[in-house]
């Protein structure tokens, strides 16, 4: 055996023994899955309709990981049930297994809660006889159990906990659309399909995307356009690998090439990058002489697999809007403070951003229009009479095409963004309603203050992560911005200058603002700024609906670990 063979094995030693749990761990959840089992047989027992009780997921399969505290019941009514009843039932039963419990929603609503120290699901489902049959998704996670516990031994079960413990350590674990990585099914199909952890890393090392695996060797025909495909065993004609991305899926190949060049167990533990104080972001952002924009606003109250990707849409849409007009977007991120919020911090209403960083700053003030060919006749006479009464400059010949130079529309980024978002991202984002309510907020390096006659009412922290980033992209005197988030818009100026930014009769005039959801900040500019004021219009009892769509942008974070 090599030292690197040694290196690695004893790597994966030191995980395994870490993730694997111990003997009273396995006896505790044990003891509870029991204990709810029962419950759940003697609720359905008193209940007009016969149903099925089966534990499902990696505790069923013995594929949990040390200190995961998820057990997963699922009641197993006859498909005879109509979906109403169902729902009924589901939640009857539920509800009787945990008394303290609440209630959640993904394809028809479960009931959740605490027992025993373990988070446990109690959902409803159909009992079928075929995975082609299923009605929801929740119908699929029987057959998933039954196939893989027919098929994982002992160790292989220990292979997919170290599997779980890597994915988690890079950032890919989770088929939720806030990660879009890879879930506990399909970790457990490609440790099965390779024949454990090292056989599997060593394949993920050199896939070549789109990638194509079918573990139950079904001999599927269906075609799809993701970068992963895996066919499901117990269902041909779905891939398990759909909500993967094409990042993580780079990310996992990355890592794993990393892992067989330098076996170590830092890459088995998730770590979350420092954040650099302001002054070190302001000094970054003075190196890169570029051009920050940054959005931050309450997240809509919406559930992960609605928000993200509609804040990825949005930033998309925002991105690519800021590139067809020349201010060449270097990266683009959105997330939430919706985990790990500091209680200091907290003012009961969580916050999203939207982080673009420009390379860009100031565009000249006019732009170069070219018209068709002059020899296609219909076009090129259209173009001509078009622009012949033009302020800008032409049309006249350059080769054999009609050019004009007109005015730019928007010369700065957050010019642009004052313009997009009253249009393009009004039209993506939500309406835009009449405002009643007056709301003023400023900007210091750390916190929104709210104002009411000028003197600070009220606090909001922002996250750790975009603290300084937000503090340094503050408008530059002479510049305002405005965007919309629901059916919010909201103007950001510096106290004192005119707008600038923006070129031509649409730039005059200051923009209205109208408002149905109240807003955090928008925050632009470059190092040069500090604080910048805010003022929102709001429309009193609207519900802020229509909020966000967007498409992810690029990870800031560094690969290196």
């Amino acid at each position: 055996m090599s030292d690197a063979d040694e290196a690695f094995e004893a790597t994966v030693a030191a995980v395994r023994e870490r993730v694997d749990p111990d003997s009273a761990e396995r006896e505790r959840l044990a003891e509870a899955a029991e204990r709810l089992r029962s419950r759940a047989r003697e609720a359905v027992a008193d209940r007009p309709v016969e149903a099925d009780v089966v534990q499902v997921g990696s505790t069923a399969r013995d594929t949990w990981v040390s200190g995961d505290r998820d057990i997963d019941v699922f009641v197993c009514f006859p498909p005879a049930l109509d979906r109403e009843e169902l729902k009924s039932y589901g939640l009857q039963v539920g509800h009787a297994v945990l008394p303290d419990g609440r209630e959640e929603f993904a394809e028809h609503p479960y009931v959740t809660g605490d027992v025993d120290g373990f988070d446990v699901d109690l959902v409803p489902c159909y009992r079928l006889d075929d995975a082609s049959e299923v009605r929801s998704a929740v119908d699929r996670t029987p057959f998933h159990t039954a196939y893989l516990e027919r098929r994982l031994d002992a160790d292989l079960a220990g292979e997919v906990r170290v599997c779980k413990a890597f994915l988690k350590g890079v950032g890919v674990y989770g088929s939720d659309l806030r990660t879009r990585g890879v879930g506990g099914y399909l970790t457990e199909l490609l440790v099965l399909d390779h024949g454990g952890f090292r056989p599997l890393v060593e394949a993920v090392a050199d896939w070549r995307s789109p990638v194509r695996l079918d573990p139950g060797e079904t001999a599927s025909e269906a075609t799809f356009e993701d970068p992963l495909v895996v066919i499901d065993p117990t269902d041909p004609g779905r891939n398990v690998a759909s909500v993967v991305s094409a990042e993580s899926l780079a990310r996992f190949q990355h890592y794993a090439r990393e892992l067989l060049d330098d076996p170590r167990e830092t890459l088995f533990k998730p770590r979350d990058p420092d954040p650099l104080p302001p002054a070190a972001v302001r000094e970054h952002v003075r190196d890169r002489d570029a051009t920050p924009v940054a959005l931050a606003f309450p997240a809509p109250d919406v559930v992960d697999d609605r928000l993200y990707p509609q804040l990825r849409r949005t930033t998309g849409n925002l991105a690519d809007a800021l590139e067809r007009r020349g201010f060449r977007p270097l990266r683009s991120r959105a997330f939430t403070d919706r985990d790990g919020r500091a209680d200091d911090e907290d003012d009961g209403e969580p916050r999203a951003v939207v982080l673009i960083e420009c390379a860009a700053s100031e565009l000249s003030a006019v732009e170069r229009h070219e018209g068709p060919p002059v020899a296609v006749r219909e076009h090129a006479t259209g173009f001509h009479e078009k622009y012949d009464d033009d302020d800008g400059y032409g049309p006249f010949l350059d080769g054999d095409r009609y050019v004009v130079e007109r005015d730019r529309e928007y010369t700065t980024p957050d010019g642009a963004v004052e313009g997009l978002l009253f249009t393009a991202v009004e039209r993506e984002v939500g309406h835009v309603r009449s405002a009643v309510e007056p709301l003023s907020l400023c900007v210091d390096q750390r916190h929104l203050v709210r104002r009411r006659g000028g003197r600070p009412s009220a606090s909001v922290g922002l996250p750790a992560a975009v603290v300084s980033t937000v503090a340094i992209a503050s408008p530059a005197p002479g510049r305002a911005t405005s965007y919309v988030s629901g059916t919010t818009t909201v103007s950001v100026r510096r106290p004192h200058g005119t707008p600038a930014g923006r070129r031509g009769t649409r730039g005059r005039g200051r923009p209205s603002a109208s408002t149905g959801r109240r807003v955090g900040v928008l925050s632009t500019g470059g190092p040069r700024s500090s604080g910048a004021s805010i003022t929102a219009r709001r429309r009193a009892g609207d519900s802020g609906r229509g909020w966000g769509h967007g498409r992810d942008g690029a990870d800031y974070s560094q690969t290196s670990r």
